[in-house]
């Protein structure tokens, strides 16, 4: 790959500029200096309903429903952003790097393992590169953080675990026709959950803290699962995980879109010498040894959400290390896909315990909030504490997943 003369403009085409998008958009037309980026194109099939459409417009960016009708009118554009539907991601970050054009793909990587292990082929085939949205992990908070745990600041690594309900209206499972599916409709992997979207970010940021590199995660070698559904969807929108990492490190965690009350993100990292965690009130993570010193290593939300839009950028011009790509995000892949082959049916919570907050048009399901605190604080699963409602937990091994669902992976017995 030839890097670009730093005087050049970078061209950049978005791939969707509704949702997230928007947002994407929005950064790089308002927060980049002059000169420095240009708008190579847009894709999208209803660009009409984004509220940057007309600015698109007048900037007489061309316009494609597909990524495939923006190269065959033989355009071209330095780096493409994608934050088009998960199913998506695989098929146009291999066909963005089969033209020449580098990918920043928002999270997560893709709805299959296989599919990310193509993405590396075809991306090591283009000598061309990928960087994956998981923006914590371009913060410096992050960065830090990883540092000190690889060179053994706080000792061996014991157990991670994490707490996140964020309940769900019925306007997020309708914004569009995959949220909440396990497959689209023309039976595309999916796989959309709290485990592989809205709270994804969070398992990964684990794995990545854990690996021995800066562009690398620890591998999860084994997870146990329960998952349950309240909302009238395809998919669950509860789950409670133990993971076991190839460095043995056990990881609980415990997310929900139908719980009565909201709790951000919390989540606490037990070492040999320290145990590390995340508060909310206000929101940093601390460090404190056996001998009571405390590192206060911030938020990583602190940041600028889109430092992961200025790093592709500035990688089109520098020899810049790539701090996520795909292989770092693939164990964040293998965990979920485990989680789904286990549960060909999902659960569904008794009805007795699914009521309707009209007021906030959602489900939400009772007792359930503070049942997933007491495990969070107990290191326990649902079925565990033997509530009434949890199904026996299921367990998969994970050391050589690459395929996804495994049954039909080619030259598997049954």
């Amino acid at each position: 790959m030839i890097h670009k003369p730093e005087q050049s403009p970078v061209s950049v085409l978005m791939a969707s500029i509704g949702g997230y998008g928007y947002y994407y958009l929005k950064t790089l037309l308002e927060e980049f200096p002059e000169g420095k980026i240009k708008l190579a194109g847009v894709v999208d099939p209803y660009p009409e309903q984004s509220p940057l459409y007309e600015t698109v417009k007048q900037l007489r960016a061309p316009i494609y429903p597909t990524i495939e009708d923006f190269y065959n009118a033989e355009k071209c554009a330095d780096l493409v952003v994608l934050s088009t539907p998960i199913y998506l991601h695989a098929s146009q970050t291999c066909h963005a790097l089969r033209n020449n054009t580098q990918v920043l793909c928002e999270k997560p990587a893709a709805a299959t393992v296989q599919q990310i292990d193509e993405m590396i082929r075809v991306r090591d085939r283009t000598d061309n590169w990928v960087m994956i949205g998981y923006q914590w992990s371009y913060s410096k908070v992050i960065q830090r953080l990883k540092q000190d745990i690889r060179q053994g600041k706080f000792g061996k690594p014991i157990r991670f675990k994490f707490l996140g309900l964020w309940p769900k209206d019925d306007a997020y499972y309708r914004r569009n026709n995959w949220a909440g599916r396990i497959k689209e409709d023309s039976s595309m992997w999916v796989l959309d959950s709290p485990v592989n979207n809205a709270l994804a970010h969070y398992l990964h940021n684990f794995f990545y803290l854990l690996g021995e590199k800066v562009d690398h995660s620890v591998a999860p070698v084994s997870v146990t699962a329960e998952v349950y559904r309240a909302h009238p969807i395809e998919n669950y929108d509860t789950a409670a995980l133990r993971v076991f990492t190839e460095n043995g490190v056990e990881i609980l965690f415990y997310v929900s879109h139908s719980t009565l009350m909201r709790i951000d993100p919390v989540f606490q990292m037990e070492f040999e010498d320290a145990v590390i965690s995340y508060f909310q009130t206000p929101p940093q993570i601390i460090a404190c040894d056996k001998k009571g010193r405390r590192i206060n290593y911030g938020s990583p939300d602190e940041e600028h959400q889109f430092l992961k839009l200025f790093r592709a950028v500035e990688k089109i011009n520098q020899n810049v290390p790539i701090v996520c790509g795909l292989e770092a995000s693939r164990s964040q892949t293998v965990c979920m896909n485990g989680v789904q082959e286990l549960f060909p049916e999902i659960p569904v919570f008794p009805a007795s315990m699914v009521y309707r907050f009209e007021a906030e048009d959602r489900y939400w399901t009772k007792g359930l909030d503070m049942g997933l605190i007491d495990c969070y604080q107990e290191n326990l699963l649902p079925a565990e504490k033997k509530y009434s409602w949890a199904v026996p937990s299921q367990t998969v091994d994970l050391t050589d997943y690459h395929f996804f669902p495994r049954k039909r992976e080619p030259g598997h017995m049954p």
